[in-house]
């Protein structure tokens, strides 16, 4: 029973600093309200002397200061034990707005909000539920700097004896278990109008809602996807272009919802972003008010990889010594999270991301399964498991909300974990399914990918504890008495595997000393790659064509390609043997075992036989010609100098051809709908075509129905188009100034987009503490110690902060509002001239293909700006180089103006109305 605790003595606040580090100083709040504000160095030496402060976001706290990791009372830590599975942006400010503290707007404030929101917090456990004790033990036995004060505030009594220690870790303890349901009827193939399709639309809005005829008119338009399909082969294909403001997530969804219930099936929608999930999930309490109704008929489904895994929490639990360890911390807020979280996804869903920068990626991110080693119904935690609770509320959902990549793997596994292949498909962010085709249906041929297939076959081999398990440790069990052909085959499988790279490859590899058939191939692959690249003292990846081969090349690949046969041929065995089982077997083999041997043979397929075929025919063709369909190439892989891969490559020159085949023609109806389709050239039929490029329609025998709506804003009177003439774009003095002026000219809210990673921290290191003195933030990617997804949030959430960042900023970023009211591109945004866009650029119209995807880049950019009617907003390109043509990429009417940088500074801050800007100009 818990002690009964006065509630003075429930609140013990330790007795530390508060610290909050700018760019350019920091400020050291004491115990008892006593504020200075000091140079980054000096704090650094305070916190050097062993002082233990109240931080937010620890990493980003010693990044700042210039010092390494140091002991400190990280308020984040505490929100993620307090309040698991809750949003908060990883700020003072993030806090302040979570606790319903005053907002800070000064550095010193913000160390004060530390101060308030730990008081806040721990007086917010006395409600606590009865599973935050145990945990909190177990914390505060590996040392949690949290431990005591938590341990106060929950009134949690005597310490448990040190065997029990863990028992607040054990979560599969307290989790549900999901129940099997018979399996759902054949879909039904009635139509959806579109007088359906309006009328379900204006039950989303409710009568209040203001008259949106666009939105109406899509939703009319994209319900032809959900026609019943009149000849095998040939689906309803929609291909939908809806400006920004149109409002086609609503559009779709009433389609699709009324088809759902109509027919008795769901339909998937796949996006491409976490954000568009995420904005899904939310417009879905639209159409399903009634929450229970709503986790009933709607499911987020991602591949294994993004899902907590409880086997793995299992054994890093196991692994914990007795009296405690630095493990059981973040172990112990994973504990927290997974008895809260709605679904488990840890990737985008309710897992707070920059959790894993502060305690460690080891004991969080990595307890997915990340390595595909699930051993399914062998696991004692299977009637547990947030994937297969997943899959199976997907099977009986409306609406199934995926990713590109799981749909084309799905596809092409012919359904995967699936029961049965969707027929009803809606591609939001249809402009990066080419991309997504592209890495879905590519082949590898590398030292990670080879290495990585060891791994999955022989499990650990290094020296340590580990959960890696191999392929016997997973099948085994499975091999009853009289299995005697599979036990072979995963003998002879397992001893073959023993070709591929061991751990260690890379350092063999750059010390010349590689070991086996596959090292010594991808050896002379980096010969030849070092040899013909022209510019091979590149800190960045390095190409080369693979014909002619250097000397050595083709045996090499012929001795690889022998030994990749000896694992293929088992491999194929075992997938019989196993198959054999559930035939031999059937009338004693219980439905969890088939299930499992299913599993392992797709997996086998797909990890085994096909890799391994795709990686021999790859080898074929150094000696041979490369399939027209393809084009081949061998890299060396480095990152900030260092190298991290080498190998052969091969992707489709058009990757939309197997998509095609594996997901467009078995459907009954897709629609893939963007607000960036067709590229703007200013010729209508050469912008729908570049739209079926990109989506594949022209692969497939379908039913054709194309749509554009246009946008309902006001795009000349909302933004200006500026191109910069007068910096010279190769200097980084130039450009980092220009960057720092229309900054501060629109007084924050500026986004900074790169073509190159180098230029980003150059520009960030310049113009950092100008920005910092007028009072606006700065984020970074590829700088900040927070990932991509949290500094969108930061720079969503503060209106005046700017952000740097490379493509996946630019594509991924949805900011409405005066939190991004100025884009700042430093070039043209060219294709990067790889051999793979070579190859595609010959096959898809030359200079035309060039123009076409800079285009895009620039229209998916400039559509970033406007999110609102009332946004207003400036695009500046530092190009002088941009040509003319080009202002075609943006809407009918925005007049392209070309001028110095004095004038864009001054037409910035006069067209946004800054008052900020005027200040710090």
């Amino acid at each position: 029973m818990k002690p009964s605790v006065p509630p003075s003595a429930r609140v013990l606040v330790p007795q530390a600093p508060a610290v909050v580090a700018g760019l350019r100083a920091a400020a050291w709040v004491t115990p008892d309200g006593e504020v200075e504000t000091l140079a980054l160095p000096e704090a650094a030496r305070r916190l050097g002397e062993g002082v233990a402060p109240l931080v937010c976001h620890a990493p980003e706290t010693a990044q700042r200061l210039g010092t390494a990791r140091f002991e400190a009372l990280d308020l984040l830590e505490l929100f993620a034990f307090v309040r698991p599975a809750r949003f908060c942006l990883p700020t003072p400010r993030g806090l302040a707005e979570a606790l319903d503290l005053p907002l800070p707007s000064t550095l010193e404030q913000a160390a004060a909000t530390l101060l308030a929101a730990t008081r806040a917090l721990l007086a917010e456990l006395a409600g606590a539920d009865p599973t935050a004790a145990p945990i909190a033990w177990a914390m505060a036995s590996g040392g949690w700097p949290w431990g005591g004060a938590v341990l106060a505030a929950l009134g949690a009594g005597e310490t448990p004896h040190s065997r029990g220690l863990a028992n607040g870790l054990r979560v599969w303890l307290r989790l549900k278990e999901w129940t099997e349901r018979p399996l759902e009827p054949p879909t039904g193939d009635w139509p959806v109008e579109p007088i359906e399709a309006r009328a379900r639309l204006v039950r989303l809005l409710g009568e209040a809602a203001e008259e949106r005829p666009q939105q109406a008119e899509y939703a009319s338009q994209v319900s032809a996807a959900f026609q019943p399909r009149d000849v095998a082969g040939e689906p309803h294909f929609v291909i939908a272009e809806a400006g920004t403001g149109v409002g086609k997530t609503l559009g779709y969804l009433a389609p699709a919802s009324v088809w759902a219930e109509k027919n008795g099936s769901g339909v998937w929608i796949s996006t491409f972003t976490r954000n568009l999930q995420r904005q899904l999930d939310a417009e879905l309490d639209r159409v399903y008010p009634d929450p229970d109704r709503k986790a009933e008929k709607v499911v987020i489904r991602k591949g294994r990889e993004n899902y907590f895994c409880l086997l793995n929490m299992d054994e890093a639990v196991a692994r914990l010594p007795v009296h405690g360890a630095p493990g059981a911390v973040p172990l112990g807020l994973m504990a927290r999270w997974a008895l809260a979280s709605r679904d488990g996804d840890m990737v985008g869903g309710d897992f707070p991301a920059w959790l894993a920068g502060l305690v460690g990626r080891n004991l969080t991110l990595d307890l997915t399964d990340t390595r595909g080693e699930c051993i399914y119904s062998a696991c004692p935690h299977y009637r547990k498991c947030f994937v297969e609770r997943s899959i199976r509320r997907a099977r009986r959902a409306e609406i199934v909300v995926a990713n590109h990549a799981l749909v084309m793997i799905q596809a092409a596994l012919g359904g995967g974990e699936e029961t049965a292949m969707p027929v009803r498909y809606v591609f939001d962010e249809g402009h990066h399914l080419f991309d997504a085709a592209d890495a879905a249906f590519s082949a590898h041929l590398s030292g990670f990918e080879t290495a990585e297939l060891r791994r999955w076959l022989l499990g650990a081999e290094a020296r340590g504890r580990s959960r890696s398990r191999g392929l016997r440790a997973r099948v085994e069990d499975l091999l009853t008495d009289g299995a005697d052909k599979a036990a072979e085959a995963l003998d002879a499988l397992l001893n073959a595997a023993r070709a591929l790279p061991a751990p260690g490859w890379r350092e063999r590899m750059a010390g010349g000393n590689p070991v086996g058939p596959t090292e010594a191939f991808l050896a002379r692959v980096r010969q030849q790659v070092l040899a013909r690249d022209p510019d091979s003292r590149s800190p960045y990846g390095l190409e080369a064509h693979p014909r002619p081969p250097v000397p050595g090349l083709i045996e090499a690949a012929r001795a690889l390609d022998a030994a990749l046969a000896a694992i293929r041929g088992p491999t194929a065995a075992l997938i019989a043997a196993l198959a054999g089982l559930l035939d031999d077997e059937s009338d004693t083999l219980e439905t969890a075992s088939r299930s499992r041997i299913e599993s392992v043979c797709r997996s086998l397929e797909r990890r085994g036989v096909m890799a391994l075929d795709g990686w021999r025919d790859m080898l074929a063709a150094l000696s041979g010609e490369t399939p027209p369909d393809f084009v081949d190439w061998l890299a060396l892989d480095r990152e900030g100098g260092r190298e991290i891969d080498v190998g052969m490559h091969r992707h489709w020159i058009d990757p939309m051809r197997p998509f095609a085949a594996a997901v467009a023609e078995p459907a009954h109806g897709l629609l893939v709908t963007s607000a960036s389709l067709r590229d703007g050239s200013g010729d209508a039929a050469l912008d729908w075509a570049a739209a079926d490029l990109r989506v594949g329609i022209r692969h497939v025998a379908a039913r054709e129905h194309r749509a554009a709506i246009e946008s309902p804003f006001d795009y000349p009177a909302q933004t200006r188009v500026l191109v910069v003439t007068d910096v010279e774009r190769n200097s980084a003095e130039q450009v980092a100034a220009a960057y720092r002026e229309l900054f501060l000219a629109a007084g924050g809210g500026g986004l900074g987009l790169f073509t190159a990673i180098s230029r980003l921290r150059e520009v960030h290191r310049r113009i950092g503490p100008a920005l910092d003195a007028a009072g606006l933030g700065l984020l970074a990617q590829h700088v900040d110690a927070m990932d991509t997804g949290t500094l969108i949030d930061i720079f969503r959430a503060e209106e005046n902060s700017c952000l740097l960042g490379t493509d996946a900023v630019r594509d991924g970023v949805d900011v409405p509002g005066r939190s991004l009211r100025l884009i700042v591109f430093d070039r043209m945004p060219w294709p990067r001239p790889t051999l793979l866009h070579r190859a595609r650029k010959e096959a898809f119209g030359g200079a035309d293909y060039d123009g076409m995807l800079a285009r895009l880049r620039l229209k998916q950019a400039y559509g970033r700006l406007i999110r609102r009617a009332t946004d207003r907003g400036v695009f500046v390109l530092l190009d002088r180089a941009m040509p003319s043509r080009f202002a075609s990429a943006f809407p009918a009417g925005v007049v392209l103006q070309r001028l110095g940088l004095a004038e864009a500074i001054a037409l910035t801050r006069t067209f946004l109305g800054s008052e900020e800007g005027a200040a710090g100009a």
